[in-house]
């Protein structure tokens, strides 16, 4: 993070903010198909654990099908695609629910592939 703006004027509080503040990154993992209702109120509640935790939670299925029409295979593809860049940026995988989609196991099986950090969490944030 630069200490000057992008007029070349000393800014430090950007600057201070950005680096006194460690938030590791973490990728929630959790079925979207299916009951899409539940299953955004559950990534919802499984994201803000995240924060409570003290980490900054990136949840792609709450983002891209905002966008996105997951049932148009081409755009459902793309949205996993994404996620997958947006995974490589995370220092965990965190894994919610007692059901594994489909979605999940890909995103499971490239996380184990990569070695990443994989946490496994019940419906109600208890780890497992």
């Amino acid at each position: 993070m630069n200490k000057y703006n992008k007029e070349g004027y000393l800014d430090l509080t950007p600057y201070l903010a950005l680096n006194n503040h460690y938030y590791p990154i973490v990728y929630i993992c959790s079925p979207y198909a299916g009951d899409i209702d539940k299953n955004v109120i559950n990534a919802k509640e499984y994201s803000r654990f995240a924060i409570l935790s003290g980490c900054l939670p990136i949840t792609p299925h709450l983002l891209f099908p905002q966008m996105l029409d997951d049932n148009n295979l081409n755009e459902r593809h793309l949205g996993l695609q994404f996620g997958n860049i947006l995974m490589d940026k995370c220092s965990e995988i965190w894994v919610f629910g007692d059901c594994i989609s489909s979605g999940m196991k890909s995103e499971i099986k490239r996380a184990i592939k990569k070695n990443y950090i994989i946490r496994y969490f019940d419906t109600k944030c208890k780890e497992i």
